[in-house]
């Protein structure tokens, strides 16, 4: 399982504009990739939407070795309602910590400093540099941890780190950012906004994944498709669905990093979005407002 690796969440954003300025200017990420897509994508990478959509993704460095936030724009949807699912991003940064205390609502405490972007998802600061890729950890809600153990330790290799009574730590490589759970009482509850964790895997094993989960009696959301993203590589993808509901995307890693690489025109590809989007302006003429999801 050492070649697999962990690439990105996805966050389903209703106001694009002031999600980048957060994403930029608070955390001081940099927009690596953007792509505009006229109607839904077949492994529901933007939600059960059909219309236009766009990607966005922002982070700390190359994809190749930097675990990076996917930001996922509909244009018709102005916000999402929120779960108990997703307990937020935990990121190092003196400097972004010391931005993260400016942040009016901020929460100041021993372990460090929480921030929230305008559609309510929270991002955990760490006032302390961290060699290497500032993100330290994703940590989402589970139900029961001996399921959660057995689904993604046993089925999907990821090695344990850490285990208490209530949280696991794991990984697939040291370098890499951890993925955490933590016990929650009662159901996890995914609302609107459900996001989705991607990891990357040898093309050739994609298949057997799948075949392992059917036999195992798991959930699997999008069987093996092929992707197209016009003007680069075509990518192959599983897309999985563990006990508690949490949306798991494996990617073929070859066709994956000639996609993800960085590209330099990215930051004003998404000023042009931002600039030719007028759905707000649009809705506000009708009378009406973007839905709420």
């Amino acid at each position: 399982m050492t070649s697999r690796r962990a690439l990105h969440f996805v966050l389903k954003i209703g106001n694009r504009k002031a999600s980048v300025d957060f994403f930029k200017n608070v955390l001081g990420m940099e927009v690596l990739r953007h792509e505009e897509f006229e109607e839904g994508c077949k492994a529901s990478c933007n939600g059960p939407y059909d219309g236009r959509w766009s990607k966005s993704m922002i982070g700390y460095g190359s994809e190749d070795n930097h675990f990076v936030v996917e930001l996922t724009y509909n244009y018709g949807i102005g916000s999402y309602a929120l779960g108990n699912d997703f307990q937020g991003i935990t990121i190092k940064g003196k400097e972004i910590a010391a931005r993260a205390a400016e942040v009016e609502g901020h929460i100041q405490s021993a372990a460090g400093i929480t921030v929230r972007d305008s559609g309510g998802y929270p991002f955990h600061i760490l006032s302390e540099d961290k060699e290497g890729d500032p993100v330290v950890k994703v940590t989402l809600s589970v139900s029961d941890i001996q399921r959660s153990h057995d689904y993604w330790v046993t089925l999907l290799g990821m090695k344990c780190y850490s285990r208490t009574d209530t949280s696991l730590l794991l990984g697939y490589a040291d370098t890499q950012a951890k993925l955490e759970l933590v016990k929650v009482d009662g159901e996890v509850d995914h609302a609107k906004a459900f996001g989705r964790i991607a990891f990357s895997c040898d093309r050739s094993e994609l298949a057997e994944l799948e075949r392992v989960m059917k036999v195992k009696g798991h959930k699997i959301l999008t069987p093996l498709v092929s992707l197209d993203t016009p003007g680069k590589s075509t990518v192959e993808v599983v897309i999985l669905s563990d006990p508690d509901g949490h949306e798991i995307c494996f990617v073929g890693d070859k066709a994956f990093r000639e996609l993800s690489q960085l590209d330099p025109k990215a930051d004003e590809l998404l000023k042009q979005a931002l600039e030719a989007d007028k759905s707000d302006e649009w809705y506000s003429k009708k009378g009406k407002s973007k839905d709420t999801a």
